[in-house]
């Protein structure tokens, strides 16, 4: 019940925060919007099946919540406030990286459930979807919708203390993911694998990080994008939310004891984005004309 309420906190907050007026400014730019969407729903599930095939290969001893927790990052929308940040801190197209970033974590609380159930449904880790969505639904969208409709209201309000509604996030999301690890501490999940787990994980995040950056920057080049529209698709594209990646996994899995090692491939990819997201905006300001 804690969990649940946490949940509607964070998606209540994020949509509170979300300046629709700012969306809208960048809603024409219709190439830019397919590249980033499609990198985000169709490449990236893509890979993370690709990866789902090879890995009994390569991998012999990997534990089946890994698996799920690379397929399950792999559909994540992007995350709204770094991609929007980086992008302004590069000189890139601000309004466009709003939208896009908006965009796929409004669809993406309705279709990373379904890409879950559709790539996971084989394995039998899905669970029963129509309630499963319909839980999601009450829990995600409709705080969601809730706080951006009451946005114009209060908006001043609100971004006038928009640190504390981020710290507020940020407390409810390490609470989630505190009691996740304990879970799996207490089953002795962590002593089962051991140390090897955490180094092979890490190691295919990196992959998975190094191929979608490539890719971004051949298709932006194949497109002829501009300058500013190559920023903003790129850090769009690569980028995964775990700001509403944790309490939709906590919806997804429910109350499995291995919930921490679904979440560890997110867990990696986070810090990971953040610290070269953060070095090439630096150095691609530098390079603005």
């Amino acid at each position: 019940m804690l969990g649940n309420i946490g949940i509607a906190v964070i998606l209540f907050l994020q949509g509170l925060s979300l300046a629709f007026e700012k969306i809208i400014s960048g809603a024409a730019n219709w190439r830019l919007h397919v590249i980033i969407q499609m990198f985000t729903f169709v490449v990236f599930p893509l890979i993370g099946l690709g990866l789902d095939r090879l890995m009994p290969m390569i991998w012999k001893a990997e534990p089946q919540s890994i698996r799920d927790g690379f397929l399950y990052l792999c559909v994540l929308p992007s995350t709204i406030s770094t991609s929007v940040v980086l992008t302004a801190v590069a000189r890139g197209n601000t309004a466009g990286a709003l939208f896009n970033a908006a965009l796929s974590n409004i669809v993406g609380v309705i279709l990373t459930p379904v890409l879950v159930h559709l790539l996971m449904s084989r394995t039998g880790q899905s669970a029963q979807f129509a309630p499963l969505l319909l839980k999601i639904i009450l829990l995600t969208l409709l705080p969601f919708t809730i706080g951006m409709a009451l946005r114009p209201f209060i908006k001043d309000r609100v971004d006038r203390h928009k640190v504390w509604n981020a710290r507020i996030s940020n407390a409810i999301i390490l609470f989630i993911v505190y009691a996740a690890f304990c879970e799996s501490i207490e089953h002795d999940i962590w002593n089962r694998y051991g140390a090897l787990l955490t180094i092979q994980t890490l190691a295919l995040v990196i992959f998975i990080f190094i191929s979608v950056s490539l890719l971004v920057h051949v298709s932006c080049l194949l497109l002829r994008l501009s300058r500013e529209d190559k920023i903003a698709a790129y850090f769009c594209s690569v980028k995964k939310t775990l700001a509403m990646g944790i309490p939709l996994a906590m919806l997804i899995f429910g109350d499995r004891a291995d919930l921490s090692l679904i979440l560890l491939p997110i867990m990696f990819y986070h810090p990971l984005q953040l610290f070269v997201n953060g070095v090439l905006a630096n150095q691609w300001s530098k390079l603005a004309p």
